[in-house]
């Protein structure tokens, strides 16, 4: 392309905007990157254009939901970035029970709609979690063990192509690509629209399971993830749990269980005598709406965070001497870190039902996600918190595998297969077939990205390979970076 025959369409923020500071920020505050214009699209036509005018004008473009990419690969320094924020229609078709959703749509703005009507909605835990990342993803939720992923739900996909065009994938449809667009992360085969998911039967309430472990010994938290492993195998499909042990200033060594269980009280509290029975638990059950349980689990969410974290799979049950191995990770936090945890994300029931080659999510046979993380507040702290996840990540890899998309990990080694296993091969085919010219693209894309430099801080960023006569450089020449 050597030209454009459109203009940028929807609201244009650039560098010199008032709102450009506020609007370049994702959840991670961690991650400060400088994008050279952000567009906030409002329907499919400005995302075509969007799609033509970085083509045309050699712009690398990021494509941004809800911000919470945990690397940042939803932004980007010197990109145009593709907000779909803007696009968060809903509607339901109740003779089929198929949910449309636009892009843009939330986890929180659809459990608001769908649970006025009875339903529940196998989403995220995080409110604010954009729908079209989460479930191209896999999307792993609070009711994954008993309706599967958020993408086992997926009917059909509406999404603007490398050209501009639209393009809808479905089983029936450019079934490669619906196929792809289930587990393996959205940005890598074009801009999604809009989505439909089928339903689940509708439910009156659920019971909300919270149990907490405060101020206890590590070697209360061994006996809290032995207790863990032993009891998930053979656990009702019916509930699907977060465990936790961490280490906070406020709560010292700690554990907790958070949860939503598809049935009474009773048989929620039978269910989870294994860790009502350990020291220190303090539980509180309730049989709720499906509406005030995510929301009540969802309310635990900062609007944003500073963190550093890596995702990993267990396929095994650990010995007692990896279960202190692994406790002793989190024993001594680094400078400045507010909190350091070892999160295990319940997979199984449901989940392992489905087959493996059903979708490109790849590790349905594992026994949950294990997620590694350091929050601190105060930026100046940031290098020593990345450098302690640098430092562990060795020994969690020993005990585990591959990595879960969704809570990326920008230095994983060979991450095509760390992330997808042996369905690479088929990712990539489909990749060449639908964006050949890797338009969607970024730092661990399919076919990965080379990354631009980091904009020097409080310096004026000049752009001497735009022409003078490009948009961008009218855009970007002279202003600021702060």
């Amino acid at each position: 392309m050597n030209r454009c025959d459109c203009d940028l369409t929807g609201r244009v923020v650039i560098p010199a905007d008032p709102l450009y500071n506020e609007a370049r920020q994702g959840f991670n505050q961690a991650l400060q990157q400088y994008p050279l214009i952000i567009v906030y699209c409002r329907n499919r036509c400005d995302i075509s254009n969007a799609v033509i005018w970085s083509r045309a004008y050699n712009v690398p473009l990021r494509i941004r939901s809800g911000g919470h990419n945990y690397e940042g690969y939803s932004n980007g320094n010197c990109t145009l970035v593709i907000d779909v924020s803007e696009m968060n229609e809903i509607s339901l078709d109740e003779s089929r029970n198929i949910l449309h959703v636009q892009s843009g749509a939330t986890n929180g703005q659809i459990y608001q709609f769908i649970s006025s009507r009875g339903y529940p909605f196998p989403g995220g835990t995080c409110p604010t979690v954009g729908i079209c990342g989460y479930a191209t993803g896999g999307g792993w939720g609070l009711s994954c063990r008993w309706l599967g992923l958020g993408c086992d739900s997926l009917e059909e996909i509406e999404l603007v192509n490398d050209k501009g065009c639209i393009l809808k994938a479905s089983r029936d449809c450019n079934s490669n690509l619906f196929w792809a667009c289930r587990g393996a992360g959205g940005g890598n085969f074009g801009i999604v629209t809009a989505m439909k998911f089928q339903l689940p039967p509708k439910v009156d309430f659920v019971t909300l399971i919270e149990i907490d472990y405060l101020h206890v010994t590590a070697a209360e938290q061994e006996a809290f993830l032995q207790v863990w492993q032993s009891w998930l195998p053979e656990a009702d499909p019916r509930a699907t749990l977060i465990a936790r042990v961490y280490n906070s200033p406020t709560d010292g060594l700690a554990m907790l269980v958070r949860g939503i269980f598809y049935g009474n009280e009773s048989e929620a509290q039978t269910l989870m005598q294994p860790f009502l029975t350990l020291p220190c638990a303090r539980s509180r059950f309730e049989y709720i709406t499906f509406l005030e349980a995510v929301t009540i689990i969802g309310s635990g969410y900062p609007p944003y965070e500073k963190f550093e974290a890596v995702s990993r799979y267990a396929l095994r049950e650990w010995t007692p001497e990896e279960i202190a191995g692994l406790v002793r990770l989190i024993r001594e936090p680094a400078q400045g870190s507010v909190f350091a945890g070892l999160s295990l994300y319940a997979l199984g029931g449901r989940v392992a039902e489905i087959p493996q080659e059903e979708t490109a999510f790849y590790y349905r046979n594992a026994l949950f996600i294990v997620w590694l993380e350091t929050i601190w507040e105060d930026r100046s702290f940031q290098q020593e918190n990345q450098k302690w996840i640098n430092d562990r990540f060795p020994d969690l890899a020993d005990v585990t595998v591959g990595a879960y998309i969704n809570f990326p990990y920008n230095r994983l080694p060979n991450y095509l297969e760390e992330y997808f296993g042996t369905h690479v091969c088929r990712l990539r085919e489909i990749k060449e077939r639908y964006d050949p010219c890797n338009v969607f693209t970024f730092p661990q894309g399919i076919w990965g990205a080379a990354q631009l430099p980091d904009p020097p801080t409080g310096m004026a960023v000049y752009h001497e390979d735009i022409p003078l006569g490009h948009p961008g450089a009218s855009l970007s020449r002279g202003f600021r970076y702060v």
